[in-house]
């Protein structure tokens, strides 16, 4: 009887977040899991590889003080693509001698933190261009190098620490380490927590981004109204080319470029939004849904490799280093 029971139990599938949707018998292993985590696990890694690599090769790109935020994102990126290999190995049943609470609770808080660090790093961002275009004249003694290390400094101190009663037992940060069964079925959100977590961290860098980025574009605006109405008052058509095209060569690239994080911002908020909706619903008891959790959670874990992907379509310095780090292979393929 144990024998048979024993022999029962072995033959049973593995835990899969997604049920039998995506459980393989012939390979034993959660394929649509697998498919899904390791996909975004190689884009993650080599889009931000990509992005570490260019900036090096690009002085340009460090002309903004912004550039540093913008790697620090990065690295905090492909630290998320490396630290999604650990789903992946336990996946494949490469992880079984590990302790599945630790190992869950570990990768969990750790991908909560370096989204934090994202999060974060574009609210700082958004202040400093906000910064950049309402006060030009005392920029450079406002934001200063020293200031802007402790800034970063700071962001990961602070997103280090405002998880970390995760792992006190109060509450859960996030379900990034569901793909195991332990954090799935025993490690459940706490309403408190995620308040807590939805107050110090989700709020105020959402309502930071809209208020700085919104009075950029309000300034914008209103600069673009002056040159006009200051054109057509001007007599002679020359003078008026002149002084707009003297004002426009001011204002464009501070407005180009802000252009360029909006988007990066909107498109790290678009991705992460039902992954916070959900996180709130699941928190406060009202709606609860594996499948929901797994593709919401892994949609806003996507936006690591969005930012690259931006970066090249959106801004010519950045395509210029993108080329000038890849010429030479093109180069060498082009001899042979």
């Amino acid at each position: 009887m144990n024998s048979s029971s024993d022999a029962n139990q072995s033959s049973s599938p593995p835990f899969c977040l997604l049920g039998a949707v995506g459980y393989s018998h012939s390979l034993d292993t959660c394929v649509l899991e697998v498919v899904v985590i390791l996909f975004l696990t190689v884009l993650i890694i080599a889009g931000n590889l990509v992005v570490i690599f260019v900036f090096h090769c690009a002085p340009l790109l460090h002309h903004h003080t912004t550039s540093h935020f913008i790697q620090t994102m990065a690295y905090a990126d492909l630290l998320v693509g490396v630290s999604c290999l650990v789903p992946s190995l336990s996946l494949l049943h490469y992880l079984r001698g590990l302790n599945e609470e630790f190992t869950c609770k570990a990768f969990g808080y750790m991908v909560s933190v370096l989204k934090s660090v994202s999060m974060a790093s574009l609210a700082c961002i958004s202040v400093d261009r906000y910064i950049a275009i309402t006060r030009p004249l005392s920029y450079a003694t406002l934001v200063t190098p020293c200031r802007l290390r402790v800034c970063i400094v700071l962001v990961w101190v602070y997103s280090a620490s405002i998880f970390l009663p995760s792992f006190f037992g109060w509450g859960k940060p996030g379900y990034h380490g569901d793909i195991f069964q332990w954090c799935a079925d025993s490690w459940k959100t706490n309403p408190g927590f995620s308040t807590f977590i939805v107050a110090l961290l989700y709020a105020p860098a959402a309502l930071t981004v809209c208020f700085t980025y919104g009075s950029i574009f309000r300034i914008c605006r209103q600069h673009t109204r002056e040159i006009t109405q200051r054109h057509a008052r001007f007599s002679s058509q020359a003078e008026g080319d002149k002084g707009e095209r003297g004002e426009r060569c001011e204002g464009c690239p501070d407005k180009r470029y802000a252009m360029v994080l909006f988007r990066i911002t909107s498109v790290f908020y678009v991705l992460w939004m039902p992954y916070i909706l959900y996180f709130l619903l699941e928190s406060a008891g009202l709606y609860q849904h594996k499948v929901a959790s797994f593709f919401t959670t892994w949609l806003a874990i996507s936006n690591s490799f969005c930012n690259c992907l931006i970066y090249s379509l959106s801004n010519s310095v950045f395509r210029k280093g993108l080329g000038r780090l890849f010429s030479p292979y093109c180069t060498f393929n082009s001899h042979i």
